[in-house]
């Protein structure tokens, strides 16, 4: 994509992250009309970003200018005219200016992928230890629950995202992820927020 390109935008009360898969009921007469157009393009493709306050019903919201692309796998319009849709997370991008909202969101935006340069197998395994410990802990207090954290991508970007998508972490802290500059910095952020997440839990007697 070119720099600065054009975009329907859907903000969400949650930041989505780079490979989480994201169900959407779209009832909203503005999103109506995103999922039709979506539906007549080969590849569609929107914008996804969080809202720092305010909610997604209405449209008086203030939105984070870190999201991003999220690719419709699935889409079906129901009889009542709302639409349900299934899409994915993919890259991330910038919003450079949002434009007049009509009839739905839109935005001119950049693509902000991460610096290839550098090694990310030391900050992964950082990542992936701190997961396996917030995993332990868990099966600690409940025996009950079978948790595992997924197979990982051989692409050590990627993986950094999906262990911290798996990791549960709360809207703002995945913001700060998203908006971190590089993939070394955000997976040692990462294995920080998750061990204070992991030792706060474990101090309350998590259930």
């Amino acid at each position: 994509m070119p720099a600065g390109y054009d975009l329907a935008m859907f903000p969400l009360e949650s930041p989505i992250l780079p490979g989480q898969p994201i169900p959407l009921h779209l009832f909203e007469p503005r999103y109506r009309q995103l999922a039709h157009d979506l539906a007549q393009v080969d590849e569609p493709e929107f914008g996804i970003v969080g809202i720092a306050r305010g909610r997604e019903i209405g449209g008086e919201d203030v939105r984070t200018d870190v999201g991003v692309v999220a690719r419709v796998v699935q889409s079906e319009e129901q009889a009542d005219g709302r639409w349900a849709l299934l899409a994915t997370g993919t890259r991330r991008i910038r919003v450079e200016r949002w434009l007049d909202e009509d009839p739905y969101p839109q935005a001119i935006v950049s693509d902000w992928p991460d610096p290839l340069d550098g090694a990310l197998d030391a900050p992964l395994a950082t990542l992936r230890a701190a997961v396996d410990a917030l995993v332990a802990m868990v099966a600690t207090h409940r025996s009950d629950l079978d948790i595992a954290v997924p197979t990982l991508s051989d692409d050590p970007g990627q993986a950094i995202w999906q262990l911290i998508s798996f990791a549960g972490l709360g809207p703002l802290d995945q913001q700060q992820l998203l908006a971190t500059p590089d993939a070394a910095t955000r997976a040692t952020s990462a294995a920080g927020l998750i061990d204070d997440r992991r030792q706060t839990l474990d101090a309350l007697g998590w259930n």
